[in-house]
Order: structure tokens, then C-alpha cells, then sequence
């Protein structure tokens, strides 16, 4: 089995940073990175690798792959799992609840006054010239993360299948399957890993009988019980109550698997069509919102929250659809903990890392490809703004080794002089 990406000295020097990073520190790093995280889950996940692990190295690449593997097997909004995993990993449940927290409440403050505008005066700011000017640039910050975790990862013939095998598939899969294609490539990819780099001559059993471990499972076996059965339960409160809103979108998170674009039909017909909350119209103003806004696009929760019960609406509907799942996610990570240290799981989690940088290259580039169609312009040559940006965007982060500062919002000022 190839080795560990972290030497056990660089681990201890972790460590030493971690005892030093402050909960406020957390906070206020998260909350950056949620005003720059344009772009949906992919571009939330290059930016969080781009600060946390390249920048601070408070965690590993290693690490960071753990958490988007575990945020493609779980529910809930892929991207929230994925910084409630890196919070936990830096200061545990305390630094969970501060980094999720943090990266929220730029897009949440922003959802709210927008949420605020449209149903008072019935317009919204427009923003889409400024965020066709960032789509590129987060394509940029994408490929450069997958740049950046491959050199690390993929190391041999093996790992390197696996990523090819992985890029193709999400490539060529037709649209009716692309919500259980993530989830069956890592249970692929993990089966490769186990008969390709396990170590059978170490015994890893004694991980399994430990009772910290048992008291996890009991633990998560109770919540999952508990909040699944709301999703099929009718809720005896008013429907437009605000308790009614969190159990409604609570539930709702635990079914969502396959990411917010995925899920949105579903959001749409519980919303729409079943409690009234919005009319058709006023929710595809509220995803569109949730697109040009910074953070996780299911922000839009946000939006049918105000709609339906004003800022306590907005606030326990938001709570609703990602504080379940990050829950969640602090769980899982507590367990993966215990099982992590046998090399079988090594092994396994080793093939699951190469088939999500194949994942990645595959986001990157259908953010770029929605960023060029987003125009109606009848030439090739006539894209050149575009592409301008993001050439210009990879060089600096690749070459130069630019903080994402200095990309994102030089972007978005492109974005609107020229579009």
C-alpha cells in the first residue's frame, strides 16, 4: 500500500497547530470562506482546501479527501458536511458548530435581505454579470485543487485507473442516474482499494470492540430512526408554523443524497405543490438567488423560510436543512475515527481518495462549460473574457501560489465591466 500522505512528524506539527487555533479564529476563517465559496458544493470544497489544508495546514490532503468521501455518502448538503467534518477535525464539535456556522451566515445574511427586497418590492438585485465573472475563476480553483490533491494521491497505475474510470463515468452516465453515480463509485473504488493496497497480515478487529465505538453506532442509529420517520409522519402543527418549517426541512435533508441540484425537483413539489408555501415562479427566483449568492445553492431555504414566517421562519428553515445533516456528519466522523487506524480502512479509503479526484476534475470542468454557455454568443472567439479569466485565475493559484482573495473578487469586478 502506497504511503501515508502524512509523516508522523508532520501529523505532530498538526497537532501543535490545532491546540493553537482559537474557536473565533475558526469562525472568522469560515466566515471568509463563505463569502467567496461562488459556484455550488465543488467550488465550497477547492476553497476550503485552498485556506484550511494549503494555506493554514491545520488539516491534510488526506484529511480533506476523508470528508468529501463520507459528504458523498451521507445526506444532506454535501458541502455544509464537508466543512462540519473539517470543523470537527481542527476542534472538534465546538470547532464543527463554529465552522459551519461560519460559512453560512454570509449567504444566509444575503438570502435574507434579498428575500426581504423581493417579497416588499417584488425585484431583486441583479447579480448575474458579476457571478459570470466568478464562474470561471472558481473552474480555476477547482482544477487547481484537483492539481493539488492528484500530485498527492495518485501515485501509481492503480490509483490512476480509478480516477480515469471515475471521470468517464460521471462524464458519460446518463442524466436518470447521476444522483446514485457518485455513491456507486466510491463503493467501486473502495473495493479496489481493499484488494489492491489492504495489508492482510495486520489484525484490525480490536477497533470494532471498542465500547466508545458501539455507543457512536447506538447514537447514530437513534437520530437517523428518529428523524427519518418525520419524512413519512404527518407533523401535527400549522403548516405555516415555525416548527412545522424545521421538522419539514429536517426531514427533508435526510433524503437528500446527490447534491442540492439534484434534490431541488423534490424541494419544489413539497414546497410548491403540497404546502403552497411559494408559488412556481417565486421559487425559481428563490434557487436562482441560491446560484448567484455565495455558499450551498440549498441557501434557498432561506428565501421560503421569510416567505412563509418572516426571520424566524428563515432561521429555523435554514437550521432545518443543514444542521441535521452536519450533525450527522460530527457522528460519522467520531466512528471514522476508530475505524480509520486499520489498514484495511486505509486501504479502502485509499481507492475512494482516487476516484474523488476523478470527481473533481469532472466538476471543474462542468463549472467552466457553464460558464462559457451561459452567454448566447454565436462565435468561439467571443468567449475570450472567459477564458482570459481562467487562464489567468490557474496561473496564479498553480504558478504563483495566490491566496483565493486575490482571484475571486478581481473576477467578479471583470465579470461585471465586461458582461
Amino acid at each position: 500500500m502506497s504511503e501515508s500522505i502524512i509523516t508522523p512528524e508532520f501529523a505532530d506539527v498538526q497537532d501543535i497547530q490545532k491546540q493553537h487555533v482559537s474557536l473565533m479564529f475558526l469562525f472568522l476563517t469560515f466566515l471568509k470562506i463563505g463569502s467567496l465559496a461562488f459556484g455550488g458544493y465543488m467550488a465550497l470544497i477547492s476553497v476550503i482546501e485552498n485556506t484550511i489544508v494549503k494555506k493554514l495546514n491545520l488539516i491534510s490532503h488526506k484529511d480533506m479527501l476523508d470528508g468529501v468521501s463520507l459528504a458523498n455518502l451521507l445526506p444532506g448538503p454535501m458541502a455544509v458536511n464537508v466543512v462540519a467534518f473539517t470543523g470537527y477535525k481542527v476542534r472538534g464539535r465546538l470547532g464543527a458548530l463554529a465552522a459551519t456556522t461560519g460559512v453560512i451566515l454570509p449567504s444566509f445574511l444575503l438570502i435574507l435581505a434579498l428575500s426581504h427586497i423581493y417579497f416588499n418590492y417584488g425585484e431583486v438585485i441583479n447579480l448575474k454579470t458579476i457571478f459570470q465573472g466568478f464562474m470561471p475563476a472558481v473552474a480555476a480553483i477547482v482544477f487547481s485543487v484537483a492539481w493539488r490533491l492528484g500530485k498527492k494521491t495518485i501515485t501509481g497505475k492503480i490509483e490512476f485507473f480509478i480516477a480515469v474510470i471515475a471521470t468517464i463515468t460521471l462524464f458519460f452516465i446518463p442524466l436518470a442516474y447521476k444522483i446514485y453515480t457518485p455513491i456507486a463509485l466510491i463503493f467501486s473504488a473502495g473495493i479496489i482499494g481493499y484488494f489492491a493496497f489492504s495489508d492482510k497480515s495486520v489484525n484490525t478487529t480490536k477497533t470494532l470492540k471498542n465500547t466508545e465505538f458501539r455507543k457512536n453506532i447506538i447514537t447514530l442509529l437513534i437520530l437517523l430512526s428518529s428523524l427519518f420517520l418525520l419524512w413519512f409522519l404527518p407533523l401535527p402543527f400549522e403548516k405555516n408554523s415555525v416548527l412545522y418549517l424545521t421538522l419539514t426541512f429536517a426531514s427533508m435533508s435526510l433524503m437528500l443524497f446527490g447534491g442540492g441540484y439534484v434534490f431541488i425537483p423534490v424541494i419544489g413539489s413539497i414546497v410548491v405543490l403540497e404546502n403552497n408555501w411559494l408559488t412556481a415562479q417565486e421559487f425559481n427566483d428563490g434557487i436562482a438567488l441560491g446560484q448567484v449568492t455565495p455558499g450551498p445553492i440549498l441557501i434557498s431555504a432561506t428565501f421560503i423560510g421569510y416567505k412563509v414566517a418572516g426571520f424566524w421562519g428563515a432561521l429555523c428553515s435554514t437550521i432545518g436543512i443543514f444542521g441535521i445533516p452536519a450533525i450527522l456528519m460530527v457522528v460519522i466522523s467520531r466512528w471514522f475515527d476508530f475505524i480509520r487506524q486499520s489498514s484495511s480502512t486505509q486501504a479502502v479509503m485509499h481507492g475512494i481518495h482516487s476516484a474523488v479526484i476523478g470527481m473533481i476534475c469532472v466538476a471543474a470542468f462542468i463549472i467552466l462549460k457553464s460558464s462559457v454557455l451561459s452567454f448566447a454568443i454565436p462565435e468561439i472567439f467571443d468567449y475570450w473574457p472567459v477564458i482570459s479569466i481562467f487562464i489567468a485565475s490557474l496561473i496564479g493559484l498553480i504558478k504563483f501560489n495566490l491566496d483565493v482573495i486575490w482571484i475571486i473578487p478581481p473576477a467578479g469586478l471583470i465579470g461585471y465591466l465586461f458582461f
